[in-house]
Parts: C-alpha cells; structure tokens; sequence
C-alpha cells in the first residue's frame, strides 16, 4: 500500500513537472532567444559606470543613473536588480542596504530580460539620501553586483549616505530622468 501510494506521488509529481514544463516552454517561446542559448551576463564582460548626465538632487536625495556595458564579444542576458554595496577608501566593506524598486527620481520599470549585444548597455536608477542622522556612510566606491553573479565590479563613488541606505530600480534598456 505504502509503495503504492509512492509510486502515484511519483507518477503524479512528474506529470505536474512536465505540465509546467509544456507551460513555462510556451511562455518561454515568446522571448527573443531561448535562455539556454544566451548565456547570463557574469563580471568578466561587463564594465559598470555611473552617468553625470542621469545625475540628480533633491530634498537630501541624491541620484544617478548605473549603466552595465558588455564589453564581451557575444550577446548576454540581464534581468533584474544589482545588488550594491559601499566600500571604504581602503575598499574594506562598509555597512549598507539596498531596497530594489522605484527611487526618489525614478519607477521602477520592472523585471524584463534583457538581451545586451556587444557593446549593448542596460541601465538602473540608484538613489540614496545624504540628510543628517544618526549613522551617516562615508562611501568612497560601490559595488554593483549584476543579477544571478556572485561576484561585483567596483566603481569610485565619493558619497555620503544616509544610514547605508541605498535603492535602485531594475535593469531597463533606458532609464528617462526627468
């Protein structure tokens, strides 16, 4: 009886498994490359910078826009938030957090794959409040770790934040600053 009981749950977890497959495979067939075929974009063949053209202030808020290049010679995939943190001038880590969705500038545009060609950029809105408090972060670089990488790219980044405190929008092929 047990054994039996086994063997439908088995039976009936692998149908669930190749319905959902036939589900996610149809959705999955509207993309423009299949995700085994374009492979995720890693640190080697990105070079991460901030823009003076995206940059904004108001209200103790600061902005700019964050922008991954591929410097790769094939196309990679995107999608989704960059996890960040702050680095000292001796880039030993500093105590910080990172909120992801829409800034003090701009909304977030949401989670869209992204295909980057060689040369190809995507872009993130990042934020962060320089008000008095009690625990202000004297940054000198950020990290910027791409969606799905352990691993992070380092750019200079002379700020004050205000408790650590940083929030970023998702990677989008433009980001408009109004």
């Amino acid at each position: 009886m047990i054994r039996n009981v086994l063997g439908r749950s088995a039976a009936t977890v692998a149908a669930t498994a190749l319905a959902a497959g036939a589900v996610l495979g149809g959705a999955g067939a509207a993309s423009a490359a299949p995700a085994e075929a374009t492979p995720t974009c890693g640190v080697a063949g990105l070079k991460a910078s901030l823009s003076d053209a995206g940059h904004q202030v108001g209200m103790s808020h600061e902005g700019t826009v964050l922008k991954l290049t591929n410097t790769s010679g094939r196309t990679c995939a995107l999608r989704g938030y960059p996890g960040l943190g702050l680095e000292d001038a001796a880039h030993k880590t500093l105590t910080s957090q990172t909120r992801w969705g829409s800034t003090y500038f701009v909304n977030d545009p949401g989670k869209r794959t992204l295909f980057l060609k060689p040369g190809g950029s995507a872009e993130a809105a990042l934020a962060w409040a320089h008000a008095t408090a009690p625990v202000m972060v004297q940054a000198s670089y950020l990290q910027i770790t791409p969606p799905a990488s352990t691993e992070h790219l380092t750019v200079p980044f002379d700020k004050l934040v205000t408790n650590g405190d940083l929030s970023v929008t998702a990677f989008a092929e433009h980001i408009d600053v109004q």
